[in-house]
């Protein structure tokens, strides 16, 4: 996906992503925490990732924004052709150079890639 997404509203954003079949969805539904660090999470109650899949039969992969949501992500059975992608965080908490983060990122183009072209 060639598009800079920063450059875009917030709505346009989520078209954006609808139109290249990129779904958002949260790990955890609601928690404890004190401050914005994901490390700080008490009590997750957890969103219903197999609804979601139920919902979405041709969801081909499920991509982990850091370590806390791949953590929390595993405590979900996933099926075995899901491929699972943990990415580094895109918070800018996460002090890792934002080149190294991009091209974690840019794993999902190769994923995306093949069926996108399918539709």
């Amino acid at each position: 996906m060639d598009v800079e997404l920063a450059l875009l509203g917030y709505s346009e954003r989520l078209e954006c992503l609808r139109d290249h079949r990129i779904a958002l969805w949260d790990v955890v539904t609601s928690a404890r925490r004190t401050g914005s660090l994901d490390s700080n999470i008490r009590s997750p109650a957890f969103s219903d990732l197999a609804l979601l899949m139920d919902q979405l039969p041709q969801l081909a992969a499920v991509a982990f924004n850091g370590a806390k949501a791949a953590q929390l992500g595993a405590k979900t059975a996933l099926p075995a052709h899901l491929q699972v992608v943990n990415l580094p965080s895109s918070s800018p908490a996460n002090t890792t150079a934002r080149e190294t983060k991009q091209a974690a990122w840019n794993i999902l183009g190769g994923i995306l890639k093949p069926h996108n072209n399918a539709l």
